[in-house]
């Protein structure tokens, strides 16, 4: 059996990887990976005769041994690679693959907004180097691995985002991206079903920092957000270091860098500056208008400020970087169509993340305010508890119109109207579209609720 430094030999002189027998380019690597309903080793064969040049399985059967001789015997060598776990080779090589890269690798984990910090940390970076991030949801342990295989020369900086939703995920994934540095958005109520409790989910995105403390890497750490603080106590990390780097909105000496909502409306305008207590000095203030929605993405902007200064991107720059980012899939979105304005996050939704796009719904001004949510998934026993709890706020809010989507808000004894699903809101919407409404609509990507905006 090959170790993962041979089969590495192998990937430097095809350095292509395939987990899809349907997308096989020439001279590529196939991994057959396993799940609850497919098994990659039964399209092996398939693979090698797409274009591969190898397959690596971890099942074999008569007519997989076959097939592979008849396929050595033609090329003058074994295409297929035998190992004991598929997923794990896949996760061994691209840490292989990582630690020929010689720069930072930022690691990026929450609960929500890792993906727009994510995409500001890469905006930010990029006014000063070349930077390799996490593209779409490639976030866990298959995507992760899959983003270490583009790392090369022609990058900097990799910024990697991991996701989580069992307990130890995330170091299964640090252990494989192996980051120099890297932050917690957040921690909040999802995944329940996976992770059991809240403490369950602390405890897994706890993982990163028991990666980065071990390591002696540097972290970035929201100063203002208890669960995070706790975390830190909880290891013994609150003593003043020059690895933890302290951003927020408080006015607690260790913050670096500081910063303060100035409106929104609807965009979210916010100013910074540094500051060093000790020193007893602070820079100027610098006022950045964004063209994102909601008060909550200033902590996602003062990380992507933190981590940019630290690597050296000038002040100005940064704001610069800030000013020009445009959110995409269907995350913190303004859309004015013909017959509405649309406030549309219909990428991932959660018990605090719906706190959150509710609160600053409730703080935007406009005159007439339409609410459409999806419910939320993976809350286990807690999820008729959750949706209540949804509905309470909504009542409380007292916006003009509210339409709940889902089975999950449907078993909620509610005021509001309620549908089964998407497909039952668009028939609504066909006979009695809102007309010159504000329309926050948020949900999961799974609820499709992104698909309203047309009808809209």
């Amino acid at each position: 059996m090959m170790n993962i430094k041979e089969i590495y030999a192998l990937y430097e002189k095809h350095p292509v990887v395939t987990t899809d027998s349907r997308d096989c380019p020439e001279d590529s690597i196939f991994v057959a990976l396993k799940g609850t309903s497919f098994n990659g080793n039964r399209f092996a064969l398939q693979a090698l005769e797409a274009g591969c040049s190898y397959a690596i399985v971890d099942e074999m059967n008569d007519g997989l041994r076959e097939g592979a001789a008849a396929l050595a015997a033609r090329r003058g060598y074994a295409p297929l690679i035998v190992v004991d776990d598929a997923l794990q080779t896949l996760k061994d090589l691209a840490r292989e693959h990582r630690r020929r890269f010689a720069g930072p690798v930022v690691g990026i984990t929450g609960t929500n907004g890792k993906t727009t910090t994510k995409e500001l940390i890469r905006a930010v970076l990029s006014a000063q180097y070349r930077v390799m991030a996490t593209e779409g949801n490639y976030n866990n342990d298959v995507g992760v691995p899959k983003t270490l295989f583009r790392l090369n020369d022609d990058y900097d900086i990799g910024v990697v985002e991991m996701g989580a939703s069992h307990p130890g995920d995330i170091k299964t994934l640090v252990e494989t991206a192996e980051p120099t540095c890297g932050l917690i958005t957040n921690v909040g109520r999802a995944h329940l079903q996976g992770f059991g409790s809240f403490e369950g989910v602390c405890r897994t995105k706890g993982e990163l920092y028991d990666y980065l403390l071990a390591h002696d890497c540097p972290l970035f750490v929201n100063r203002d957000n208890e669960h995070l603080m706790a975390m830190l106590k909880e290891r013994d990390a609150l003593s003043p270091s020059p690895d933890i780097y302290y951003y927020g909105q408080g006015d607690s000496d260790d913050i670096l860098i500081k910063g303060e909502v100035v409106r929104c409306d609807p965009f979210l305008t916010f100013r910074w500056r540094e500051q060093d207590s000790d020193a007893g000095w602070t820079s100027e203030w610098m006022e950045v208008k964004t063209q994102l929605i909601g008060a909550y993405n200033i902590d996602n902007m003062l990380a992507a400020i933190t981590v940019g200064y630290v690597n050296g991107v000038p002040f100005e720059d940064i704001s610069k970087a800030l000013e020009g980012y445009r959110p995409t899939n269907n995350r913190s979105q303004l859309t004015t169509t013909e017959h509405n304005r649309l406030v549309v996050d219909a990428y991932n939704a959660n018990p605090s993340s719906m706190k959150a796009a509710i609160d600053n719904f409730k703080l935007m001004m406009a005159p007439r305010k339409m609410v459409i949510l999806g419910q939320m998934g993976e809350l286990g026993d807690v999820s008729e508890e959750e949706h209540r709890r949804v509905v309470d706020m909504l009542q409380e809010a007292a916006f003009d119109e509210v339409w709940l989507v889902g089975e999950a808000f449907q078993r909620v004894p509610s005021p509001f109207r309620t549908f089964a699903d998407t497909t039952a809101v668009k028939e609504a919407l066909r006979s009695e579209r809102p007309e010159g409404m504000t329309i926050l609509i948020k949900g999961s990507n799974s609820n499709r609720l992104y698909e309203l905006t047309e009808l809209l």
